[in-house]
């Protein structure tokens, strides 16, 4: 006995409306550069007025025990041994003296680090106020800060010929853009470009817990530097920790260690990727967030702001450091 098909009517229900469905929730395993939020976290955190007394107090207290634990060390040599008192007497010199200069080397480097920021303010007021003479002055400034430089010899004789024939504070601005930072700003996105490429490396091949922190971290905290450097603003460790600082606090404070509009096509990648391995998704959205690190911190070291020149993309320094991580020119 064949039986055909039954149909079953059910009374009382609705028929299915699609303008009613639940919505489809995205992929809550989508890549979203954790590490690169933990580093920005951990730098831009201000410790407490407690927290900082306690430091303070704690390191007065183990150079003052250590200061005196080596004078009685070094009487105490002296009279048991005058020769050799002697020698620990020049030793501790020398240690103080080394200190001492490491102590106005680190001075030296917040000073230059002003330096860029007070060339920095004056450029913009004369931007704003279309003032020449202070364009004029601001030029001075930049002629003196790259004096001793040979990678600017070129930028600083074209500039030096052209200047008297630009009679706008605009102009004049923008020719020094142009002439000056030009090959500067070649450099300084090589180097977001390298450490982009290394932290996306590392948070992909090696599977090592924080791993990727301490990578991430530490690259950030080297392309820092040697931007800093690049724009002639070479600062020390304390200046490069400083420095680190403000560049993450900024982009805390304004949301910018996020996904954003210059990250949608890195974070397409990142999404593609993560399909394959979420590894491979991760190390892609740390990338892009290096990068934006780094172009914070271009516009922080650069002596002039972006009026003439465009300010780089962090999709393009991304897709740069991703071809050349996978041997493309």
């Amino acid at each position: 006995m064949t039986r055909g098909p039954v149909l079953i009517d059910l009374e009382g229900t609705e028929a299915a409306r699609p303008d009613s469905a639940p919505a489809v929730q995205d992929d809550i395993d989508a890549p979203q550069g954790v590490a690169m939020q933990q580093v920005a976290a951990l730098a831009a955190r201000r410790p407490s007025r407690l927290a900082r007394w306690f430091w303070s107090v704690a390191v007065a207290l183990v150079g003052f025990v250590v200061s005196l634990a080596a004078w009685d060390y070094v009487t105490g040599l002296l009279a048991r041994s005058p020769i050799l008192g002697g020698i620990a007497t020049a030793l501790i010199g020398l240690l103080i003296l080394v200190l001492l200069i490491i102590g106005l080397r680190e001075l030296a480097a917040f000073g230059r680090l002003r330096k860029l920021d007070s060339i920095q303010h004056q450029a913009k007021d004369a931007l704003v106020s279309h003032d020449l003479k202070q364009a004029r002055r601001v030029i001075g400034d930049l002629e003196a800060l790259y004096g001793n430089r040979e990678d600017t010899a070129w930028g600083r004789a074209e500039l030096k010929s052209r200047q008297s024939e630009v009679l706008d504070a605009d102009g004049l601005l923008g020719l020094a853009e142009t002439t000056l930072l030009t090959p500067l700003d070649a450099r300084a996105q090589r180097e977001v470009e390298a450490a982009a490429r290394q932290v996306a490396t590392v948070t992909a091949i090696v599977p090592l817990a924080l791993a990727d922190l301490f990578t991430a971290l530490t690259a950030n905290l080297r392309m820092i530097r040697r931007i800093a450097e690049i724009y002639g603003g070479r600062s020390g460790t304390l200046g490069s920790w400083r420095l680190t600082r403000s560049v993450l606090t900024h982009l805390v404070a304004t949301g910018a260690v996020a996904v954003g509009d210059d990250l949608i096509g890195s974070v397409a990648g990142g999404g593609v990727l993560s399909k394959v391995s979420r590894r491979f998704g991760e190390g892609v959205i740390n990338g892009a967030l290096t990068a934006r690190v780094g172009v914070a911190a271009i516009e922080v070291c650069r002596p002039l702001p972006f009026h003439a020149s465009k300010k780089p993309s962090v999709s393009g320094l991304v897709g740069r450091a991703m071809s050349g991580l996978f041997g493309r020119s």
